[in-house]
């Protein structure tokens, strides 16, 4: 399908007077693409639990940090961002070619809103690329095929999935196969960046928003932890957001973690 229909049939599917994820979180970061429906769901969040919004903020700058943690530190120049979201500022690519003007990076997300956003994702260096696929976490192999196009899978790869699965996949084991079969086509010196809310107070913003028709799957730590399995994790560890390798003062502790794991 080309571009052109891509949008096309995105067009068709977006509608505004349903709550989405991606609009609600865009909400809590401070963005204005959101609407009434995904306002009200967001706040009944904020309500129920005032840090969501601090989480949402935090994970966004845990992202910054991760992404530059891999260009820099870890040497990568290719990138597989599932589950990105509407565009913000300091995006994945803008901080790996902010440092490398020649990394790669594949954007994948099937929210209509976000496709129609996809020009504000596709700008990228001469030197490098970007490239953006609608499909849907719990299809990899769909996702591993399409962005082949792009990247070069026989190189190390950083792989983001930050948010994504709480709020795309319910069942943990259906969780931990996806994330399997995305590494097992990896190459060695690969790395896993992954972000996602734990039990705790999370849980109320997550209630809420399930009433307000989203559903976002909270998790245990231990069952986050595992999704690392195979993978060798980078200090300080699955810790909260603010704590891994912050540039600043230490954040708020929030219910929120955020881990690196490298592919041996």
């Amino acid at each position: 399908m080309s571009s052109e229909d891509q949008t096309a049939e995105a067009e068709l599917r977006y509608n505004p007077d349903i709550p989405h994820g991606a609009r609600i979180w865009n909400y809590w970061v401070g963005g204005k693409d959101n609407f009434p429906a995904d306002r009200e769901v967001a706040e009944a969040a904020i309500r129920a639990y005032p840090g969501i919004v601090a989480i949402a903020r935090e994970s966004r700058k845990a992202l910054v940090r991760v992404v530059r943690f891999l260009t820099e530190e870890a040497g990568i120049r290719q990138f597989l961002d599932i589950g990105t979201g509407l565009p913000t500022e300091n995006n994945t690519h803008e901080v790996a070619q902010g440092i490398a003007p020649e990394s790669r990076i594949v954007y994948v997300d099937n929210d209509p809103l976000v496709l129609l956003h996809a020009r504000a994702l596709l700008t990228s260096t001469p030197r490098g690329a970007t490239a953006y696929l609608e499909a849907d976490v719990r299809e990899p192999e769909e996702i591993l095929e399409q962005a082949a196009a792009t990247l070069d899978f026989d190189k190390p790869i950083g792989l983001i999935l930050f948010g994504v699965l709480g709020a795309a996949v319910k069942e943990t084991d259906e969780a931990r196969g996806i994330v399997q079969a995305l590494l097992a086509r990896m190459a060695p010196g690969s790395y896993i960046a992954i972000n996602d809310s734990v039990h705790g107070e999370a849980d109320k913003a997550a209630d809420a928003v399930a009433e307000g028709g989203y559903e976002y799957t909270v998790r245990y730590y231990e069952e986050i932890a595992g999704f690392f399995d195979g993978t060798e994790l980078i200090e300080p560890g699955l810790v909260p957001n603010a704590l891994w390798r912050p540039d600043g003062p230490d954040g708020e502790l929030l219910p929120s973690h955020c881990g690196v794991g490298r592919k041996p």
